[in-house]
Parts: structure tokens; C-alpha cells; sequence
């Protein structure tokens, strides 16, 4: 199991700044997860209300007031990926 989240920002819409249970830290670019997806993912849409996103200190993982989360294990390779980029 890798580690999970532990702190979460935004530094620009759609871009989460990620600092994980390890000590690690990442940017995590979901623009492409979320552009053209709809239902749970379109008030994601607006960068306002992305902004709105916080940890789940129980899951390890980020979620929206709509209840929208994501598996940590992928935020974490992505943002590792972003990061070493």
C-alpha cells in the first residue's frame, strides 16, 4: 500500500499540490480527468468549487462537498510522475 494524503491545495484550477503520509509531496494535473466528464465530475468543472477540495483523513484521500474522491494509490504516482518531470 503506498503512502496516502495527507495535506491538499490548489495552485491553479485543476492542479492539486499533494503532501503524502511518506513525507513526499507532488502536483497532481487532473485537467484530463475531469475535462468533458460528467455527473459526479461537472461541478469540478469550476475552478471555484475545485479550490473546494479537502483530505479524508479516514480514506487517505481527497474528496469534494459532492463527495467526490479519488484513489490515492493514482494520486500518488501521478503526482510523483508530474513531480519528476
Amino acid at each position: 500500500m503506498l503512502p496516502r494524503v495527507s495535506q491538499v491545495h490548489t495552485d491553479s484550477p485543476y492542479r492539486l499540490v499533494l503532501t503524502f503520509t511518506d513525507g513526499s509531496s507532488g502536483v497532481a494535473d487532473l485537467s484530463s480527468w475531469i475535462a468533458g466528464r460528467r455527473g459526479v465530475f461537472t461541478p469540478l468543472h469550476d475552478p471555484a468549487y475545485f479550490a473546494r477540495v479537502c483530505v479524508d483523513a479516514d480514506a487517505g484521500t481527497v474528496v469534494w462537498p459532492n463527495g467526490v474522491d479519488l484513489d490515492p494509490d493514482m494520486l500518488y504516482a501521478v503526482a510523483h510522475v508530474e513531480s519528476s518531470r
